[in-house]
């Protein structure tokens, strides 16, 4: 499928804004679901927010629906998370994610196993 890349991660002070993007190698990039994840130090990595294949589905952790939105350009193999709000406890490295499998509600894309292909990550830094 080829790799994910992402950029954007930065030091920002709480109630500022950071836009995360992912690039995806390859071409099969509208055929695949895509996810961003978190993993803060000493935490186990956890699910953020999903986007189905056309972007008509879009899915988030409890503790960022209303600050952060996940969208996709497909035409530029691309998927962004905008975060606004942040808050220091929003602190982490972000990781995309892709999967070949179909995104709804009833899918387990909360749990890392739906998601075959992972990004390098980047680091978001939120100051108090």
């Amino acid at each position: 499928q080829g790799q994910l890349v992402e950029s954007g991660g930065g030091l920002v002070q709480a109630g500022g804004s950071l836009r995360l993007s992912c690039v995806a190698s390859g071409r099969t990039f509208r055929s695949l679901a895509m996810g961003w994840f978190r993993q803060a130090p000493g935490k186990e990595r956890e699910f953020v927010a999903a986007i189905s294949r056309s972007g008509d589905s879009t899915y988030y952790v409890d503790s960022v629906k209303g600050r952060f939105t996940i969208s996709r350009d497909n035409a530029k193999n691309t998927v962004a998370l905008q975060m606004n709000s942040l808050k220091p406890e929003d602190t982490a490295v972000y990781y995309c994610a892709a999967s070949p499998l179909i995104l709804h509600e009833g899918t387990y894309y909360r749990k890392e196993s739906f998601f075959n292909y992972w990004g390098q990550g980047t680091q978001v830094t939120v100051s108090s």
